[in-house]
């Protein structure tokens, strides 16, 4: 059994080896036909591929980082002028604090000063009549002396520096610095802060710390001018027209909301304000300017009459024992009238009036000067503004220009004697209330 087995065995392998020697000697013949494919003329590029890439790269790497630089340039200098900004901010807030404090303050003398001049010159007018009836008393005719003599030096101080003047002025301010104080906030919340403006803005503080002096001694503004002058508390280069070349063009794109018909019309609103508004404040102010004078002279003459009087007391005389109680008596009269009405105020409120109607001409004329439609304030803007300070709305200002053919009939030569002959009376009449 062993030995069919062990035969089997030698058999298979014998096949499998004859098998395997067939495979490896078996070969197959084959034939590729591969076909010509054409030949297209093609030229290089001379210049290096990578070359040119690595340069626009560069390039394009480059104006990134220039105008990054640009952009943090900008950034850096908005950070600037919205920071002068806030600095301006804070010094007009301090600025506002101080004018009114101290309008308060000045409010407060007027009244204090008024009720001390007026009992003292009162006390003192009381004793002159007691040492004239009950008989000479020196010490009555020596107090009375006295009392009258400082309430004259009083009234004289007093008359100098008009405390009710003072105080319209520190109203004046306050409101000025109150309205720049929104201007600068209205700016910063638009975000269109420039370096022009934060020069601007410094101008105008400083122009109003001129108009609107805090201190009395060396600063303090003329109370008695020589003319009536308005007042004036913008800087001088607010309003210049900026020099351009370049000319107007009118087509619509290049109009800026501005027509031949708005520059005509607000023409003639500056001829209006002239012949009316401001002649009319110049007027009145003249007139309190010159009752002013005349109320502040009378008042310590008065009282130094009246000191003067006292010495004669006692003598028999009736007119020596007159003096001194009539004269106290309008002394104390004219200083109430003065003082207590405020006449400094009102003089104050005649020029800041007028300096509103001057500033509003500069502003129209300085605005159709520039011949530059593109560097104006938007005319539609500018109307409404103008519109809002006279008190009316953009339909009324134009009705106002046709008050003019009226005002130049009133200006006439014979109605203009009739005016001045009428002002002449007037006041006249109230140099001697």
């Amino acid at each position: 059994m062993a030995s069919l087995l062990q035969n089997y065995s030698s058999s298979s392998l014998t096949l499998i080896s004859s098998s395997i020697k067939r495979s490896r000697t078996t070969t197959v013949n084959a034939a590729i036909h591969v076909p010509k494919l054409p030949i297209f003329p093609s030229s290089l590029p001379k210049t290096n591929l990578l070359h040119h890439t690595l340069i626009k790269e560069s390039t394009t790497t480059q104006f990134t980082e220039k105008k990054r630089v640009l952009d943090c340039n900008d950034n850096n200098n908005n950070n600037k002028v919205v920071v002068q900004l806030y600095a301006i901010l804070e010094a007009v807030a301090d600025r506002i604090e101080m004018h009114q404090n101290i309008g308060d303050q000045r409010d407060n003398w007027n009244t204090l000063l008024l009720n001390s001049i007026n009992m003292i010159t009162l006390t003192a007018t009381t004793m002159a009549a007691v040492a004239a009836t009950t008989g000479p008393l020196l010490a009555l005719k020596l107090s009375s002396a006295l009392l009258f003599s400082a309430a004259t030096g009083m009234l004289l101080i007093m008359n100098k520096i008009q405390p009710s003047q003072l105080t319209e002025e520190q109203r004046n301010a306050t409101r000025y610095f109150k309205q720049l104080q929104s201007e600068i906030q209205t700016t910063l919340a638009l975000g269109n802060a420039t370096e022009e403006y934060v020069k601007s803005a410094t101008e105008k503080v400083l122009a109003l710390d001129k108009a609107f002096p805090l201190p009395l001694l060396g600063a303090m503004l003329e109370k008695f001018p020589s003319k009536f002058e308005p007042a004036v508390w913008w800087p001088s280069t607010q309003f210049q027209t900026k020099s351009s070349n370049k000319k107007s063009q009118n087509n619509n794109k290049k109009m800026n909301g501005w027509s031949e018909e708005l520059e005509v019309e607000l023409r003639e609103i500056v001829e209006v304000v002239k012949r009316k508004d401001s002649e009319d404040y110049e007027r009145l102010g003249n007139i309190a300017l010159k009752m002013n004078k005349a109320l502040a002279i009378a008042g310590p003459l008065l009282t130094g009459i009246a000191a003067a009087g006292s010495a004669f007391l006692g003598n028999g005389n009736s007119w020596a024992t007159m003096v001194p109680l009539v004269a106290g008596s309008l002394a104390a009269a004219i200083n109430t009238f003065e003082h207590g009405g405020q006449v400094g105020m009102v003089f104050e409120m005649y020029r800041n009036s007028a300096g509103f109607f001057k500033q509003l001409e500069t502003s129209i004329e300085s605005t159709l000067e520039e011949s530059d439609l593109e560097r104006r304030e938007n005319g539609n803007l500018f109307e409404m503004k103008v519109a809002m300070k006279l008190g009316r709305s953009v339909s009324q200002l134009g009705n106002l220009p046709q008050n003019l053919l009226p005002l130049v009939l009133m200006n006439s030569p014979a109605s203009s004697f009739r005016i001045n002959i009428h002002i002449m009376t007037h006041s006249f009449v109230l140099s001697f209330m």
